[in-house]
């Protein structure tokens, strides 16, 4: 029952569900996600650690660098995720797109820093 509990608390907040659309399309770093939804580093690791715990991403690590992606090994999460998603548009979270795509564009080069506004520096691709 505890399963099923932390699978549903998981889905039932708008930044966890905007974190899993934003996954949707590949494997992102916390600094990715933190640009993205305009979040400080704690608040967004703190929504990764309950999608983690409820098993629906995965993570990696990179140097010193942790990446997340979307784990659809589990029939149910994945039947979960999809079911999901399918219903948040590209409307939903079409700033958050944009300014994830515009962080990325600022990471040109692999070793590249990228430095967000006011906050510490991130890792590059």
């Amino acid at each position: 029952m505890d399963t099923v509990l932390n699978v549903y608390k998981a889905l039932s907040d708008e930044t966890r569900l905007k974190i899993l659309k934003l996954l949707e399309q590949g494997e992102l770093c916390v600094c990715d996600i933190v640009a993205a939804l305009n979040m400080i580093q704690p608040n967004i690791s703190f929504h990764l650690a309950v999608l983690k715990e409820a098993g629906f991403i995965k993570d990696r690590r990179e140097g010193k660098w942790i990446r997340y992606r979307i784990d659809d090994s589990d029939m149910f999460r994945r039947f979960l995720i999809l079911s999901t998603l399918e219903r948040i548009t590209t409307k939903d979270i079409k700033e958050e797109s944009k300014r994830l795509a515009d962080f990325l564009r600022s990471k040109t080069a692999k070793g590249n820093v990228a430095t967000l506004k006011k906050r510490a520096a991130c890792c590059g691709r």
